[in-house]
């Protein structure tokens, strides 16, 4: 299983360092290897949330996410959605934009693409704090049988039985965020990005509802037939994790001009980390690590809360990407720590302690 996921991604290192080599000779092909590990490193909460998703698609779909999903991710937002922001930014045409991404120059010196893109960056990261914040606030308010840090979990779940609440929280941190944290000059355009992303979000996501089998469907399947989503659901599905996966390297695809100024090279080193990521996904959705690691899904919802708030900071303050990694490799090491624990409370016949962190243990049902 493991050559078959990830067989594609092996040719892809391969194909995409042998192009580093040949256009930027020995220190291309170093900053192409260093980008793509540190995209492995700071997206790996991002494969466990689009495993939960994508385990709801059939295989044609989940084929779709490794072949036509990573050209978007790779041409589309590492290779092209930066030029995007630069001729919109700098009102350049495409032409302009890629002669000026092709001249290099620093991110501090003005003029530059680096220094345009990076000019760019509240806009961008409003958008992309926004859609994350509401992804995780839907899962936080929703009310399930199975909770991690259920001192926190239940609480939550109970105020978020008031409808839209994500809706009303995710706005109110916009309003906050343009108010206190937007440079100079540029409330408005984080307000209007921030918007846009919780308009997209509400669009994706209510797609993917619109689109979603009805119960008496759902009961037509015969016993023990394929639940897998196909058609107009899992292209909604697949749009949402577009999306998803877009908001997850806005962040990426700017720090990335921290370590070079070149396009070409960042394209081909997070492209290549991104190919591991969603090969990464795959391989959860089919080895079932999801359901056999139960809290595994619940401390990448929390990374992914994390990281909502580092991107809406990034408006003002500089935060290291260390720092994001980090953070979402321990939320996610101790998700899948007490998974463990739970996994071996179970297997001795005693109920699993969910209340991680908390003083009285509370008991709950397998899930």
């Amino acid at each position: 299983m493991v050559l078959k996921t990830f067989g594609g991604s092996f040719a892809i290192t391969v194909g995409g360092l042998a192009l580093a080599f040949l256009y930027g000779g020995t220190l291309g092909l170093a900053v192409a290897a260093v980008l793509a590990v540190l995209e492995i490193s700071l997206s790996f909460d991002n494969a466990v949330v689009n495993a939960s998703v994508l385990g709801r698609m059939n295989q044609k779909w989940q084929r779709l996410f490794l072949t036509v999903g990573i050209l978007v991710a790779v041409v589309g937002m590492r290779l092209l959605f930066p030029v995007v922001v630069v001729c919109l930014t700098a009102k350049l045409s495409p032409a302009g934009a890629y002669h000026l991404a092709m001249a290099g120059g620093d991110v501090h010196t003005p003029g530059t693409y680096a220094f345009v893109l990076h000019e760019a960056h509240p806009a961008i990261a409003a958008f992309g704090g926004v859609f994350l914040l509401m992804l995780f606030l839907n899962y936080i308010f929703e009310e399930r049988e199975l909770t991690w840090l259920s001192w926190l979990e239940r609480p939550l779940a109970r105020i978020g039985r008031l409808k839209q609440l994500s809706v009303v929280v995710a706005a109110g941190a916009l309003l906050l965020t343009a108010d206190f944290l937007a440079p100079s000059g540029k409330p408005v355009s984080v307000l209007v990005s921030g918007a846009l992303g919780l308009i997209t979000y509400l669009l994706v996501s209510g797609l993917g509802e619109l689109f979603e089998p009805t119960e008496a469907e759902a009961e037509a399947r015969p016993r023990g037939g394929p639940v897998a989503l196909a058609g107009k659901a899992a292209f909604a599905l697949f749009l949402y994790l577009e999306v998803m996966d877009a908001s997850f390297s806005f962040d990426g695809v700017i720090g990335a001009f921290a370590i070079t100024s070149d396009p070409v090279v960042i394209a081909i080193g997070l492209g290549i980390g991104a190919a591991y990521i969603r090969a990464l996904t795959v391989f959860l959705v089919r080895n079932g690590t999801l359901s056999e690691y139960a809290y595994l899904e619940h401390g990448a919802q929390w990374a992914i809360g994390a990281l909502a708030v580092l991107l809406l900071c990034t408006i003002r303050y500089e935060v290291p990407e260390i720092v994001t990694g980090l953070i979402g490799i321990g939320f996610i090491g101790t998700a899948l720590l007490s998974s463990v624990v739970r996994n071996r409370r179970l297997s001795r016949g005693t109920p699993p302690v969910t209340d991680v962190g908390a003083g009285p243990a509370r008991l709950t049902s397998a899930h």
